[in-house]
């Protein structure tokens, strides 16, 4: 005899309901961001003085080349020592990811939380047209998340 499941099916969201919400209605678009010749002792600084885990790397044309974390800047201080090398020439293209994983502004806030979880990232950049225009962290989900539970939520 088989085990049954007594989860139900879940229904779909109706047309017009808060499932809708973007991540662009929830992004950061007043960003900090890096160059690729900046020091990492810079963006060091610039996270803690922020309170930040990490930033997108953009060119002079405002197009995402790059992100940079606190992890990053951990393998670096790592590095330096071990190879006896000063940090102050270090710079951020050496030790930032180049792949970038990115999200559509029109995707909506929960179809972002199952790519935060799936993904195990703090953020995703949002590119329109080959610039960068905002960010999304999983903090900004959460805060979704609150807004729309007195909306919709029982």
């Amino acid at each position: 005899m088989g085990i049954k499941s007594y989860i139900g099916r879940r229904a779909k969201p109706s047309k017009g309901s808060s499932e809708n919400i973007k991540v662009s209605d929830y992004m950061s678009t007043n960003l900090i961001t890096f160059r690729p010749d900046q020091s990492v002792m810079e963006v060091m600084n610039t996270l803690i003085k922020k309170k930040i885990s990490g930033g997108p790397v953009v060119n002079e044309k405002n197009e995402l080349i790059g992100i940079i974390s606190e992890g990053d800047c951990m393998k670096q201080i790592s590095n330096s020592r071990y190879y006896n090398q000063p940090m102050e020439d270090v710079k951020v293209e050496e030790h930032m990811a180049k792949e970038v994983e990115t999200i559509d502004g029109d995707m909506n806030v929960f179809d972002a939380a199952d790519r935060f979880l799936t993904s195990r990232r703090r953020r995703f950049p949002i590119v329109s047209d080959g610039k960068l225009v905002g960010l999304i962290s999983q903090k900004d989900v959460l805060k979704a998340a609150l807004q729309l539970k007195g909306n919709s939520w029982k």
